[in-house]
């Protein structure tokens, strides 16, 4: 513990009889000694700096866990954890539930990156490698898709993932505009069963979502779609599941019935593991892993390429040109939140949600 008032007190002594010169040194002498001391002295309850030329890391950090907040990127408040610098970024690690996420900043706290790829880690290939991440190396859409009479699209999300829900919101678009697609795209969740319960990336409240939605998708099939597509806008689920006509008493059954809902979502989860599914979205046409960047990206006329690519003979409404716009991520009145094609939406780069690794 620096004692200010003796440093203080032996400084003034030796001053006596100094030049003026020597006085002004001694001066910054002191600055340099306090400014130390409160340094060490406020080290264990979180004291930093501040950045004389914009926010601080802490503020960074601060603003966000409000931004995820405001914006509700999470059904369960974020909060913070720690700040730190990361090559030239700031590592902010925030907890949602039970669970801790990394994410990054720029300094000058304008841009969030949910996500970040150590491009300097050694390369492994799934074939030496056979639990590396689907996330940590993203799928590139195969020379030769396999066709199929009847071939599946499937979407593997989490309900309360911002690029899940995008991902979901195209779907829904590509469905309203051209009913027909609706037979051949499946949405499926992400997630384990511990008990009777089942857990998600973002905690109780997602996992939550995600068994209401996977019972309405299996036992209420003809509002599914509907059902996502209006809880999408603002996570209301109780209101959604009254206007689009759910019926509440069935649901409500099927979550609390292990041998449906969980049985339901058992099935999911064990094609999350069969695929080595992480990421949300990610997407299985035709049980092969592809890319929606080299069809379009997230968006209904995206989502209609994708399964038209899987088909034996195409069908006449492949040949319909849906929304080019990639989709709103996270929740959205809107299709597009920027009204313009891939402009402001973290799609177009493949961003996805991922478990802690």
């Amino acid at each position: 513990m620096f004692d200010f008032k003796n440093i203080l007190g032996e400084v003034k002594k030796k001053a006596m009889g100094m030049n003026k010169n020597a006085v002004f040194v001694t001066i910054a002498i002191i600055g340099i000694i306090i400014t130390g001391g409160l340094i060490l002295g406020n080290s264990n309850r979180g004291f930093t700096l501040p950045n004389f030329f914009g926010i601080s890391d802490n503020q960074i950090g601060k603003n966000v866990v409000q931004y995820i907040n405001d914006n509700q990127l999470s059904t369960t408040p974020a909060e913070l954890v720690s700040v730190s610098e990361v090559s030239g970024t700031v590592k902010v690690t925030i907890k949602i539930g039970s669970n801790q996420f990394d994410s990054y900043a720029t300094k000058d706290g304008k841009f969030l990156f949910p996500q970040a790829f150590d491009m300097s880690a050694k390369k492994t290939s799934a074939s030496t490698s056979p639990n590396a991440s689907a996330n940590n190396a993203p799928a590139q859409a195969p020379t030769t898709v396999q066709k199929s009479d009847n071939p599946v699209l499937e979407a593997y999300v989490v309900a309360r993932c911002p690029y899940g829900l995008q991902m979901q919101r195209a779907m829904a678009d590509a469905v309203k505009n051209q009913s027909a697609l609706a037979q051949y795209i499946k949405v499926r969740y992400i997630g384990a069963v511990s008990g009777n319960t089942i857990t998600s990336m973002h905690g109780p409240a997602e996992a939550t979502e995600n068994l209401r939605q996977i019972c309405i998708r299996d036992e209420q099939p003809t509002k599914y779609w509907n059902y996502v597509s209006c809880q999408m806008k603002s996570g209301d689920t109780a209101g959604c599941e009254a206007s689009t006509g759910v019926d509440s008493a069935k649901l409500s059954a099927c979550t609390a019935d292990t041998s449906r809902g969980i049985a339901y979502a058992q099935k999911d989860f064990d094609l999350d593991s069969k695929y080595n599914i992480q990421g949300s979205p990610t997407l299985i046409l035709n049980g092969a892993q592809v890319s929606e960047s080299s069809y379009g990206g997230r968006s209904s006329d995206g989502v209609k390429s994708m399964v038209c690519a899987g088909f034996n003979n195409e069908p006449s409404f492949c040949s319909s040109k849906l929304n080019t716009a990639e989709a709103a991520t996270s929740f959205s009145v809107a299709y597009n939140s920027s009204g313009s094609s891939g402009s402001g939406n973290s799609g177009s780069t493949g961003a996805n949600c991922a478990p802690v690794q």
